[in-house]
């Protein structure tokens, strides 16, 4: 049994996902002593790879990019001071999709075929044994319509109600109710915020036909969003994390070079939708949160 006060579960896609989205978050709280669990549904095999060495494991070559990425996703972990991290069902029990649309959607050992109450109870075991207090996944498009973030999405919440059923299936442990479920968030006024400081700094390829005072996809009215977590000491673990990523991601160019300075608020800071508990003090801007644990006791 976890004995933490305070208990997170993230469930995310692919390795890197965590990485991006709520780096600084993890960072912060496994530094402050509470026990943070990654679930990771796939080992991003259909990933593209960024790295010209490794491009003999791509999915159309020697199909060896999963393997990869979970040493990647190792130390990515040990950046961020995670120390408990898990791929749902056991490493390579579901494959990535690909994006929505292409050929590997339709293989039937993919996470997008992957039947729902079957993942989900894949889940609940971790549930009832860490017993977390706050979830973290996607909104119900995955944040940009990727098939296994979806999924994703969709297993999490399954996997919650299921956990906290009474009758259902005993063996896989005590039940238990998660006090408060978040989505990640990316605020409109934050991203054309972003998009502002990247033309002001001469970028003019980093999102690329983005005008930050004209209509952006993906993103989330700020009026839905509830929290922010400000988690600035915890900017260069987040940049290592995504740095460890290196199939998938490039840190470098003026859109990452924004860690730096008056940058740093960018990647610093990270935001949620709370979809399912009480919210707690709203002492952050915009009567946000700052804590996802606030308005909660130790349980």
């Amino acid at each position: 049994m976890i004995n933490a006060d305070r208990r997170l579960l993230l469930v995310h896609a692919h390795p890197d996902d965590e990485s991006i989205s709520n780096g600084a978050t993890m960072a912060q709280y496994a530094a402050q002593g509470a026990h943070v669990t990654l679930v990771t549904c796939t080992l991003g095999e259909e990933g593209e790879i960024l790295v010209p060495a490794l491009e003999h494991l791509a999915a159309d070559r020697e199909d060896g990019l999963g393997e990869h990425r979970m040493t990647e996703l190792a130390d990515a972990m040990r950046a961020l001071g995670v120390t408990d991290h898990r791929f749902l069902g056991g490493p390579g029990r579901y494959r990535d999709s690909g994006m929505m649309g292409v050929p590997s959607n339709d293989r039937p050992d993919c996470f997008w075929q992957a039947d729902l109450d079957q993942a989900a109870t894949d889940l609940v075991p971790v549930i009832r044994q860490i017993r977390p207090q706050v979830l973290v996944t996607y909104d119900e498009n995955g944040g940009y319509g990727h098939p296994d973030h979806i999924q994703a999405h969709r297993v999490a919440m399954r996997g919650a109600e299921l956990a906290a059923v009474v009758d259902y299936r005993p063996d896989l442990g005590a039940l238990w109710e998660i006090a408060k479920i978040y989505w990640t968030a990316l605020p409109e006024s934050f991203l054309r915020e972003g998009l502002r400081r990247l033309r002001d700094s001469g970028d003019t390829t980093s999102f690329e036909g983005l005008d930050p005072d004209g209509e952006l996809p993906f993103c989330t009215p700020d009026h839905l969003v509830t929290t922010q977590v400000d988690a600035a000491p915890f900017v260069e673990a987040k940049m290592a994390a995504m740095r460890a990523h290196a199939t998938q991601i490039t840190v470098d160019g003026p859109f990452f070079a924004l860690s730096n300075n008056a940058g740093t608020h960018i990647w610093a800071v990270e935001h949620y939708q709370l979809v399912h508990g009480t919210r707690g003090r709203r002492d952050g801007p915009n009567g946000w949160e700052s804590d996802l644990f606030a308005g909660l006791a130790s349980r």
